[in-house]
This record gives C-alpha cells, structure tokens and sequence, in this order.
C-alpha cells in the first residue's frame, strides 16, 4: 500500500487496528519482556508504509512532508512509546540522502521499505584498507536493532579527516557480528537500544556518509530541511503521543475512583481538577509551538531556499521543550491518582518512565536551551546544534 499523505495511512482500517493490538500487547508486557517491538509489527509498519513515507518517490516512496511523519508517529507512541520511538526511525531517508546518489539508488533497488537502525556513539577508529574501512568495536543505543535491515555505526577513518560531525558507514544488518541485548533501562525499554558488536568487516567509502552533512538529493524536503533538527523532532514527538496517554488514562481512573474515606473524589477536588486542566494547557501548547515550528521551516523550503537559522533553533528549542513538558504531564497525571499511580500494575507507571527517559536522550539535554540563548541574542552555538 503506498500513499502520498499521511491520511491515507493513519485513517486507515489497517493502521488503527495495528494501534490497538500494539497497546494492548505493549500492557500485556510482552514487548517489555523481550526488550524490543515483536517482528511482525515491525513487518505490518513496512507493509502500511511507515518506513517508505518520507522516501522521494523516484525510489518508489511517498515523497510525504516532516509534520505529516511527525503526527504519524505521535498516534503509535500514544499507544506504545517504545513502538513509536521504533516507528520513528522511518525519518532515515533524510540521514541516506547524504550518501552518493549512486549508492543511494543501490540502497533502494530492491524498494523503498529500509527499515534502518544506527548505532552512532562512541564513534570507532576504522582502519584504511583495500576495499574501504575495516569496522571493528562496539556501537552503543542502536534503537530497533532487532528489527532492522540495514545499520549503520559511527567511524573515524583513519585519514586524518577531522568534522565536527560524526561519519557513518552503512550495511547490511546480517553484517553485524553480534547484538548484545544489555539494554535495560527504566523506560522505552521496548526499542531494543542494545549494543551492536562488529569485527573485521569492511565498508566501501560510497557507504559512508557525514550523519548531518549536506544531502545529494537535489529535492527541496532533503536539500533544505535541517536534518539534525528533524532527528530530534521524531523522537521528541514521541513523549506527546506518551504524555496524552497519561492523561487520557487519569480520566479513566478518575471515573472508577471511590474515595476510602468518603472524601471527595479526583474528579470532585478543586486543586485535582485546576491541575488538569494546567497539565492539558502545557500539553497542547507544547504541540502547537511544535508544528507551528515545521510550518515555518517548511515554508522556506517550500520557497526553495535553506531554512533560516532563527527558525531552525526554534525547531530544536520545541523538540526540547515538547520533551520537557510530557515528562512533566505524565508525571501530573501520575500525582493525581495518588497511591494507585504507584504499583507497578497501573498503566501510569510505564508512560511516566518513558517520558522521563526521552529527557535524558543528548539532542533533548539541558545544552538546547544554551545553544537556544545564544542564537536569541546573537551568538554562534556550540557546533553540532545546527
């Protein structure tokens, strides 16, 4: 099934059932205990063209737009966070476009549905060699390992090149020596961000690519929308859809909620339902900074010229915000049901700790609201944030 707005696929039959088998296995804890998204959800995500949204249609993709992609992940992640984080690797294409246009039309021969994973850090010196660069080490966080395809890890050849960016080599997953599954975390411990472990394999250099560096794809979404910027926005948009699932579970609690003492209930105190209403105005506020933030961007790309530095930090500044805010949703929503929001049993438990993690991830750290400053009052940030 292909599509060319997101419409077709997130108000399809197909996407909502998947939705509702995904969280009701994500609470039946299956995903939790084997510490990634089952296969065959990652499958029926190909199959709806999750991965193949943002692909340029001279690949066979749908060419779609970054809010479309953002919202679409933002309706699994409400339904399973580590699933919509998974989901949101589909952004891929953009980091591909950096690769040689050749070895892009390689990457996509066999179709548009990649599903990539990268582990990107630490980077590992890569030896110089007949062929290209020998990979060995261990690449840690490499979210939807298990599910992927195609990887890629971050190398410092070997050649003296010196960026401030990190360089990726891309390859086949079957190339990958070994995943060890060590990850084990408080929250979205369903991506699977275990360690991937690789050994004597070599990677020809039109396999690797500068992980923010300028694309090759002469199409005006990849040639002038800021990648490291979209990197931060799909997985930032995740603690939303985790955040409105917090908030929509409070209301079911505070329905069935019999006060022991005959006390008021949640839903019958002042402070209860001042804090909810707080919570659902932080909430949509966030979201609205968020899109209006690719709105603006997309209409210097629209009009064929690179985004303006003031709106790009603006990009990056509601990424970190929308992060921050969920966190802080969740955790309201959790407060508020009192002793009930703390057994490991409710609901609550599990989208609290994934909003909380998202804060820790680097793109979302506390360092945003630095470079963000400096940028306000004309300053160069620190390199890496644009």
């Amino acid at each position: 099934m292909t599509s060319n707005t997101i419409t077709s696929i997130a108000d399809s039959a197909e996407f909502k059932a998947l939705n509702a088998e995904i969280r009701k296995r994500a609470r039946s804890g299956e995903f939790d205990r084997q510490r990634h998204i089952s296969q065959d959800i990652i499958d029926r995500f190909v199959k709806l063209g999750v991965y193949r949204y943002l692909v340029p249609r001279q690949f066979g993709g749908d060419g779609g737009g970054p809010a479309e992609f953002c919202r679409m992940v933002e309706t699994i992640a409400y339904h399973d966070g580590s699933a919509g984080w998974v989901a949101s690797f589909g952004m891929s294409p953009m980091y591909l476009a950096a690769l040689p246009v050749e070895t892009i039309k390689q990457a996509y021969a066999n179709g548009p549905d990649i599903v990539f994973a990268g582990g990107i850090f630490p980077p590992q010196p890569a030896e110089v060699v007949d062929g290209g660069y020998k990979l060995n080490g261990r690449w840690k966080f490499s979210s939807g390992c298990m599910g992927a395809n195609v990887i890629g890890v971050g190398i410092i050849p070997q050649t003296g090149e010196k960026t401030s960016l990190p360089r990726m080599a891309v390859l086949p997953k079957s190339q990958i020596t070994e995943i060890d599954e060590n990850w084990d975390t408080v929250g979205y411990l369903a991506t699977g961000s275990h360690d991937l472990i690789i050994k004597d394999v070599v990677v020809a250099p039109e396999w690797t690519f500068i992980r923010g560096g300028a694309p090759n794809l002469d199409e005006p979404f990849f040639k002038f929308y800021p990648s490291l910027s979209f990197a931060a926005q799909v997985l930032s948009i995740v603690g939303a859809g985790v955040a409105r699932a917090a908030l929509d579970e409070l209301y079911e609690l505070v329905g069935g909620y019999v006060a022991v003492t005959g006390a008021p209930t949640i839903g019958e105190r002042p402070l209860t339902l001042a804090e909810i209403a707080k919570a659902e105005a932080k909430l949509h506020s966030a979201r609205a900074f968020f899109y209006e933030a690719i709105e603006d961007a997309m209409q210097d790309v629209s009009a064929g010229k690179p985004v303006d530095v003031k709106k790009v930090n603006l990009l990056r500044l509601s990424s970190t915000n929308i992060t921050r805010v969920a966190a802080d949703v969740a955790r309201t929503a959790q407060m508020l049901t009192g002793m009930t929001g703390v057994y490991h049993a409710s609901p609550l438990v599990r989208l609290v700790n994934d909003t909380l993690v998202g804060t820790q991830h680097a793109f979302m750290g506390d360092v945003t609201y630095q470079n963000a400053g400096s940028i306000f009052v004309g300053k160069a940030p620190l390199p890496g944030y644009l």
